[in-house]
């Protein structure tokens, strides 16, 4: 069944929902216009934080933890491959399919922890980009810190040149990362006999089980599950049995490679820091910083500048990808849509503000203990994006044939099992570590808070199990339609017509004349923006407010000559709330405007009056281009 354009509209990422097609495709080309989505999902397995458990771990325990960062992978792309599959089947996210299986009160609590993981994930990238300034330049961190709010301009670039100009460009970031960590291992020449000793399962206790947890828990992020299964859908395929299960092939195979890559860079972190500092007798370094300046001391110049450029990529492609979850997540738990630079602006400002505040109070040494707590309130929100994909993709009803086997919900619930304990162990691990310093603050606020979390947990695990399904109308995103019965012509009387003397003004005359015809009256409103007409209001006269008083009744003794009645009316300083005001005292009943079809950073720079007029007025709003 086709999808009507008004639906299309709620659908995730909508400005890029089905807008690859792979339909047209064959062979190779085939398989290959599915590669994409899963690529920016993996450049969250190789952030900031990854790399600071990684360096730990190879610089105190040498080749020792690579099984970890091994079965970490497998553990991310069976929970990534499920995500897909939701996406793929089901076609929607799993924010909106969390909004329809649990209860309303339960989604804005959801929304919080979900939000606050991104604004947790968008801090470690600040700090990996500063502190890769910071090497590669010398620049400040603080300065680092604050130039990295700019990056909303690079994101707002890449959403309007579309889905596949995006993937190019973190494909990109991706690949010089990779790159950046190939040369460093023919520099740092790792021993390959104790690599492939380093697979082998070994029994974990004190710092190395500490540092384990870290890897799992940077390693498998929430926001990453809400992404990728809403990035599936950008994909356009045949909506039968074969198709649907031909996609999920490819997305498997697209997962399978990106997530490979990931364990690579992360390997190659691990084996960096084990050649360069554990087989050096420097087993305590845990600092990005420390790590670059004991490159340069021990192999030159060449493998920290590879290693600053590599964070900086890493850094970029991350807060491009978590934006993007933070609009499938407002949209999704909240059915609240705000424009995606705003929404990163705000992200971005969220994440700074305590960057900042911590280098100004407490000095850069601080922020490595800043990105551990990014990493800890990650570890909180894991769970409550992991158990509901489960329930989601074990639904038979729901996933009409496509439910994941048996043994993979064996398989996917002993994973959650692992990472959730790992993970609820970390966060009391640091809360004792915290109480240890006798905080008021931390038995009145962030305890009981735990617990809160911790029962919300609970219930987000139980309440698929006693409450099957909700009612089938609710994954209908603006309800069902209404029957459309007998149509009675409208007659427009008062309308008014927006002119601003371009060339535009002709069409946008001629559109409201139609509507109204030689019965209605027409009010012909112009808006004066001058700084002598926002301050002095309509007593200004200023030439320009003069010319365009001579202009609009020029529109009038033309009109009047046409047999069309109408009247002037100017307003002054910000043209939206005049407009607003001249149509609310007039009482009009319908108002055309034009628009001239600027978008994009020129949205940002003259505006978008159309789009705020028609929000704030209760009438009918014709535009014309």
């Amino acid at each position: 069944m086709k999808r009507t354009e008004n639906i299309k509209h709620s659908d995730s990422l909508s400005e890029v929902h089905q807008s690859v097609d792979t339909s047209k495709r064959t062979g190779w080309k085939r398989i290959l216009s599915f590669i994409g989505p899963a690529y920016l999902v993996s450049v969250g397995y190789m952030d900031p934080g990854n790399w600071a458990t990684d360096i730990a771990g190879g610089s105190k325990f040498g080749y020792q933890l690579i099984w970890i960062l091994l079965m970490s992978n497998l553990i991310a792309l069976l929970l990534q491959s499920l995500s897909a599959r939701l996406g793929i089947v089901r076609g929607l996210d799993l924010a909106q399919a969390s909004r329809n299986a649990y209860p309303k009160w339960v989604n804005i609590p959801l929304f919080a922890l979900a939000q606050t993981a991104i604004v947790a994930c968008d801090l470690a990238e600040i700090i990996g980009m500063a502190i890769g300034l910071n090497l590669l330049f010398g620049l400040p961190l603080i300065w680092g810190i604050s130039i990295t709010i700019f990056d909303t301009v690079l994101l707002l670039f890449l959403l309007n040149k579309g889905m596949r100009k995006m993937e190019a460009f973190i494909v990109s970031m991706v690949f010089i990362v990779g790159l950046s960590f190939l040369v460093e291992m023919f520099i740092v020449e790792p021993s390959l006999k104790e690599i492939i000793k380093g697979f082998e399962p070994s029994m974990l206790s004190g710092d190395a089980l500490y540092i384990a947890i870290g890897i799992i828990g940077a390693t498998v992020m929430p926001h990453n599950l809400y992404l990728h299964s809403s990035l599936v859908q950008t994909r356009k395929f045949e909506r039968d049995s074969k198709g649907i299960k031909e996609a999920i092939k490819f997305n498997f195979i697209d997962t399978a490679v990106a997530l490979n890559l990931a364990f690579f860079v992360n390997a190659a972190i691990l084996i960096l820091a084990a050649a360069a500092f554990f087989k050096n007798g420097l087993h305590e370094v845990a600092e990005i910083q420390d790590a670059h300046k004991l490159l340069q001391n021990i192999f030159g110049n060449v493998a920290p500048a590879l290693f600053a450029i590599a964070l900086i990529a890493a850094g970029q492609s991350s807060t491009v990808t978590g934006t993007l979850a933070g609009q499938i997540i407002m949209e999704g738990h909240l059915k609240l849509r705000i424009q995606p630079w705003l929404r990163r602006l705000i992200t971005r400002l969220l994440a700074i503000i305590p960057a900042f505040f911590t280098l100004l109070f407490f000095g850069d040494d601080a922020l490595g203990g800043l990105l551990i707590l990014s990493q800890v309130v990650l570890s909180l929100q894991l769970g409550f994006a992991v158990i509901p994909l489960i329930h989601f993709t074990s639904d038979k009803k729901t996933m009409m044939g496509f439910a994941i086997k048996p043994w993979v919900k064996v398989l996917a619930w002993l994973s959650s099992l692992v990472i959730v304990a790992l993970n609820v162990k970390l966060v009391i691990e640091e809360i004792s570590s915290w109480g240890a310093d006798g905080g008021w603050y931390i038995y009145t606020i962030i305890v009981p808070l735990a617990i809160l979390i911790g029962l919300l947990l609970v219930f987000i695990f139980i309440y698929p199990f006693i409450k099957k399904s909700r009612a089938d109308h609710d994954n209908v995103p603006h309800g069902n339609a209404l029957n459309i019965e007998e149509i009675e012509k409208i007659h427009y009387l008062r309308i008014g017509i927006t002119v601003d003397f371009s060339k535009n003004d002709r069409n946008t005359i001629r559109h409201a004349l139609i509507q109204g015809g030689k019965d209605a009256h027409y009010y012909l409103i112009h808006v004066v923006e001058t700084a002598v007409a926002r301050y002095h209001g309509n007593s200004a006269m200023d030439h320009e407010t003069q010319s365009d008083a001579k202009n609009l009744e020029k529109y009038c003794n033309n009109l009047e000559e046409l047999g069309y009645s109408s009247t002037a009316h100017i307003g002054y300083g910000g043209t939206v709330t005049a407009i607003v005001e001249i149509s609310n005292k007039n009482k009009l009943e319908l108002l055309v405007m034009g628009a001239h079809g600027h978008k994009g950073l020129k949205d940002l720079i003259l505006g978008t009056t159309v789009n705020s007029v028609r929000h704030k007025v209760t009438i009918p709003v014709l535009i014309v281009r």
